[in-house]
């Protein structure tokens, strides 16, 4: 009996954390300002990592909240106000073709759907599944792929550079 009781509170609990996560991003597609889209896009960000914690995989929920909500999304906000851009609210935002953008979204959803059921319809997931260690997750990362996340971290650290030079230029 308690096994049906926690696969209900996991499931109220995904229920919960994936409306949050709808109505954000909602909120991130229909805000007029800037600045409160990417707060709302934070708020899905961090329903994900909330996902990933009902998974038990802690690992991928921290790197999660460290690399999107820590890193891209400073990384976001300080190149919206560092250039030039209007932070207030702006009109010229929406785009008077959304009937046209919502029936070629659900087109593409319907697509994607039937691609998906067709191709796994038939395929489970292995129910041993071995549990994978941070310090393997960790040594994978860092030994095979240490040189792409370098450039990566001097990619992005060029990209803010060059928001606070274009930002400068007065």
């Amino acid at each position: 009996m308690l096994i049906a009781s926690t696969n209900v509170a996991q499931h109220i609990g995904f229920g919960v954390i994936a409306a949050t996560m709808v109505v954000g991003a909602l909120r991130v597609v229909t805000s007029n300002n800037i600045v409160r889209a990417a707060l709302w896009l934070v708020v899905v960000l961090a329903g994900a990592a909330a996902q990933y914690i009902l998974l038990a995989a802690e690992f991928v929920a921290v790197t999660q909240v460290l690399v999107y909500i820590g890193a891209v999304m400073v990384l976001f906000l300080f190149g919206t106000m560092l250039t030039r851009a209007q932070i207030g609210r702006e009109r010229d935002l929406n785009n008077p073709n959304r009937v046209v953008a919502a029936v070629i979204a659900l087109a593409l959803a319907g697509t994607l759907a039937f691609v998906l059921i067709d191709a796994f319809h038939a395929v489970r997931l292995p129910s041993d599944s071995t549990p994978v260690s941070t310090a393997g997750i960790s040594d994978s990362i860092f030994s095979t792929y240490l040189l792409p996340f370098w450039a990566l971290s001097i990619v992005l650290t060029a990209a803010v550079v060059g928001a606070i030079v274009l930002a400068r230029r007065d």
